[in-house]
């Protein structure tokens, strides 16, 4: 039987009926379900991966459903708090199958070190010399990582840029690396480092920093689908998300919002993987803004048949080696869940699942409004701050619904009858 992430009432299966769909669409062990299924990881190993650890702090796991990317079924881990993103991004997802799903694309997995010089008297004259001694440079830089060169990666170029203001300047070296399936932080650091003496030889100045740039802007992952008009509402949807969408381009009080929302889906893969999502939200957001005005992150048109078309592009700095993807449990097991053998495929995932989560926003919130679904997902915390347990919850939530009264004080007082 061909495998698919397309589960119909999977919200409505007890966690244990979950689970086991999720241990065989994935061919997860005992050990990995149970790693889920518990804590994830023992205070001993957590203790390893940050300092001064007391504790850990949980955030729920949850499966994005539905996916269908470059014509193969994903099912997506996704760890976040925020009740609704999880449901609408399957939601979208859905209805994104019937256009075919989504087809993504994405460049190179090259980072940017970068390696700051000052006190040099003839800034141009000096990056004419940086630039005669490139390979020189990159010889030096690769021979720090030769595991990564052997892989494919390593150093590949340089680039070096005067930048001037207030009548000081300085020079900015950016040592581009292919990081393979790393995410890369650590190699193009030790490489940074490690060429820096060169370039205050070369240049008779004085290096400062030197560390990675967090905009990833040539590590992009894109990804498209075509909303069919029939299956999300019609031609008067498409014309309302489209307009919805041209506020983003336009304000950016909204465009904080839309791209939020992006990282919404974006964050929670990133996170439930075990990589760095101050990274990509840096890196996301930087990316928007690169041109001097902050703009979406995503675009939205209509084709010739009157169908919505989304298109996203977005730098996603991720990796499958190094960090918490390969010593915490659980992000071992979402990778597993995922499928993806590249982190180049692990990122246009990613960006899929970004643009599934701005149409989703957008199709909420120029049609029926963002707090419908949003606060009947949300009226079980709701129910649950308010001191209610076990069947009470539901009794607490469906009172609440159909009310429209979803609050703590209406909680209580619907507790306090029952």
């Amino acid at each position: 039987m061909k495998r698919t992430s397309r589960i119909s009432e999977f919200f409505k299966k007890s966690l244990d009926e979950r689970l086991k769909i999720v241990k065989e669409f994935s061919k997860l062990s005992d050990e990995e379900v149970s790693a889920i299924a518990s804590t994830g990881a023992r205070i001993e190993d957590l203790d390893r991966m940050v300092e001064n650890v007391i504790g850990y702090l949980e955030t729920p796991l949850g499966i994005g459903l539905n996916f269908l990317i470059n014509g193969r079924d994903y099912i997506i881990p996704m760890a976040i708090e925020e009740p609704s993103v999880i449901a609408a991004a399957s939601n979208a997802a859905k209805m994104a199958r019937e256009g075919g799903g989504f087809t993504t694309a994405s460049s190179d997995p090259v980072m940017i070190g970068q390696i700051q010089l000052v006190k040099i008297k003839d800034p141009f004259a000096a990056r004419f010399e940086i630039l005669k001694k490139r390979d020189q440079i990159i010889e030096h830089a690769n021979a720090q990582d030769p595991m990564l060169v052997k892989m494919g990666g390593g150093a590949k170029d340089l680039e070096v840029r005067v930048i001037e203001d207030d009548g000081r300047s300085m020079l900015v070296v950016h040592l581009l690396v292919d990081c393979r399936d790393a995410m890369g932080a650590n190699a193009v650091n030790t490489m940074a480092e490690s060429v820096f003496p060169i370039l205050e030889e070369i240049t008779g100045g004085k290096a400062i920093l030197r560390i990675i740039s967090n905009l990833a802007d040539r590590r992009v992952a894109m990804a498209k689908a075509t909303f069919q008009k029939d299956v999300i509402g019609g031609e008067e949807v498409v014309d309302l998300i489209i307009d919805a969408y041209m506020l983003a381009k336009m304000d950016p009080y909204r465009t904080a919002t839309h791209n939020k929302g992006i990282m919404n889906g974006v964050s929670a893969v990133v996170l439930a993987t075990g990589n760095d999502t101050r990274a990509v939200e840096a890196g996301a957001h930087a990316y928007a803004a690169r041109n001097g005005n902050y703009k979406p992150l995503t675009q939205w048109e209509k084709n010739e048949n009157g169908d919505l078309v989304g298109t996203i592009e977005m730098p996603v700095a991720v990796g499958l080696v190094g960090g918490a993807t390969r010593t915490h449990p659980v992000a071992k097991a979402s990778i597993k869940i995922l499928g993806v053998e590249t982190a180049s495929e692990l990122s246009e995932v990613i960006a899929a699942v970004g643009l599934a989560q701005n149409f989703a926003a957008l199709r909420a919130l120029s049609t029926e409004g963002i707090q419908r679904g949003h606060m009947k997902l949300h009226a079980k915390n709701i129910a649950i701050a308010a001191g209610a347990t076990g069947d009470k919850i539901d009794r607490v939530v469906e009172l609440m619904v159909k009310e429209g009264a979803i609050r703590i004080d209406r909680a209580k007082e619907i507790l306090q009858s029952l």
